[in-house]
């Protein structure tokens, strides 16, 4: 598995126990590093993630909610929502990833941790995300900086 995908899963697992806990962010993702030796890059990046899921969770469930307002975002499969929660943040809040890429990478976690129907779901929410600028998105959605 690539680094980054590591990375991602170890944000993904992360994200997980704080929906259910209380833990402390930092604390949480270093376990994840005790369970899979990453480069120090890939655990700032990693640390980037949560830091910015966590900072901007409300904001991005709501944009969730407005892309697929027939799933209140408590009904979603927890992993679904923090692998959609992850995407929306790399796609709105870090513009050196490319759109497909953030796609590609959210749908990997889905078939890797999700249901069955999990990729297909990602994919759908992310894409109807992407079909418009990312720029519009942004002053669209009014992405807080």
């Amino acid at each position: 598995m690539k680094v980054r995908r590591r990375a991602r899963a170890a944000v993904l697992q992360t994200l997980y126990e704080l929906d259910y806990t209380d833990h402390d962010p930092k604390l949480a993702l270093e376990a994840r590093f005790e369970d899979r030796l990453l480069p120090e890059s890939a655990q700032k990046f990693a640390w980037v993630l949560v830091k910015g899921v966590q900072t901007y969770r409300t904001y991005l469930d709501s944009v969730v909610g407005e892309l697929a307002p027939e799933w209140p975002i408590d009904q979603i499969a927890a992993v679904d929502r923090n692998v959609l929660r992850i995407a929306i943040y790399e796609l709105l809040f870090e513009p050196k990833i490319p759109p497909k890429v953030a796609i590609n990478e959210a749908v990997e976690l889905a078939k890797m941790f999700g249901g069955e129907s999990s990729p297909r779901f990602v994919n759908g929410v992310l894409g109807s995300l992407v079909a418009k600028d990312r720029a519009k998105i942004r002053e669209a959605l009014k992405v807080p900086v």
